[in-house]
């Protein structure tokens, strides 16, 4: 029986390159030692940073202007880091609430400057169903924070806002799944484990102008500048995280860059909205036109069937396809490593649910 992994993160990443990096634990280029063993100040090693970076920067269009950064800590570190390195205590910052890491994201920031949330699509129920269609940025903001993607909810910013402040965003559930202007942002940040790798590395994309203006003395290890200056190399990085990510980032050119993934990826979540919205015993979650591309939320319309959906489900080799504690229901996660034939499989079983209990 095949196993579709549904899982929000830790997430799916392609055979091909579980395969290879399964190699490289055992054996590392040939070397006789493994990647876990392997010093990162190694000549077998250094190369692999440098290369994972060249790599991201070419499939992302990312110019020279930008800075880009391998560390650790999880997107949830750079919910206190980004204001720490490019927010003054005096200095203002919009953030839009609209999701749980967002909310994280603003508890963190107000640590650090004053921060003003512009919008908040939260609802009495506690859940998020919807993204802002207007915003009125605040004036002098330094920059205007989203989440451009929400896996708990499946909410999705599908248009970025237009403003005239820099844009951070955190990216860590989309990011490379569909193409980004890059310079329309000051920051983007991601945790790998969904798109691009496995936890324990984040990717961080700053513009390189916006450091260094800060009135606080940044320890070193939480300064953006000290890994920029370092290539990432300042400490003992997240090695295999960054060797995993750089066998992902090849697997994306081998298979036709961002914008051939973007396709595959519409394609997939438009064919399981497709079965949500015709099946009569399921019904979504979110407004349908904030549907996340990568996290696809829906509940059954009898309570009574969530257990036996979750059991027909797991008998067909579905893993972690239930819904976080917030939503309830089920919640597919098809991120770039998903093939089509996952989403065919669970409308299949959502067929066969509708003959048997419709």
């Amino acid at each position: 029986m095949t196993t579709w992994n549904f899982s929000s993160g830790p997430a799916i990443l392609p055979r091909s390159v579980v395969e290879k990096a399964a190699a490289g634990v055992l054996d590392f280029k040939e070397s006789g030692i493994g990647v876990l063993e392997c010093s990162h100040r190694s000549k077998r090693y250094e190369p692999v940073v440098a290369q994972a970076e060249a790599r991201l920067r070419k499939l992302m269009g990312i110019s020279e202007e930008y800075a880009v950064i391998f560390v650790q800590g999880g997107a949830s570190l750079q919910f206190a880091q980004v204001p720490m390195n490019i927010l003054s205590s005096t200095e203002v910052a919009d953030y839009t609430d609209t999701g749980t890491w967002a909310n994280k994201a603003i508890k963190e920031a107000k640590l650090f400057g004053k921060i003003n949330v512009i919008a908040n699509t939260k609802e009495t129920d506690g859940t998020y169903k919807s993204i802002p269609k207007t915003l009125n940025v605040t004036p002098g903001a330094k920059y205007l924070h989203i989440t451009s993607n929400n896996t708990i909810f499946g909410t999705q910013w599908h248009e970025f806002p237009n403003v005239d402040v820099p844009l951070v965003s955190d990216m860590s559930s989309d990011i490379c799944s569909r193409v980004v202007d890059v310079n329309k942002f000051g920051v983007i940040y991601a945790g790998a484990q969904k798109n691009l790798g496995p936890s324990g590395v984040t990717v961080v994309i700053v513009r390189k102008d916006l450091l260094g203006k800060v009135d606080r003395p940044i320890p070193t290890m939480l300064d953006y500048r000290t890994h920029i200056d370092n290539g990432s190399m300042f400490n003992t990085p997240p090695a295999f995280g960054i060797f995993v990510l750089d066998l992902v980032l090849q697997w994306l050119e081998e298979n036709g860059g961002i914008a051939a993934m973007e396709a595959k990826n519409k394609a997939k979540a438009a064919k399981l909205y497709a079965e949500i919205d015709r099946n009569p015993l399921f019904k979504g979650t979110v407004n349908v036109e904030d549907r996340s591309l990568m996290n696809v939320c829906f509940v059954p319309v009898n309570k009574d069937h969530d257990a036996l959906f979750l059991k027909l489900g797991t008998e067909r080799g579905f893993v972690d396809f239930n819904g976080h504690r917030s939503v309830g229901g089920f919640r597919a996660s098809i991120y770039n490593a998903m093939p089509e034939a996952g989403i065919d499989a669970m409308v299949q079983a959502m067929q066969d649910f509708e003959k048997t209990h419709g």
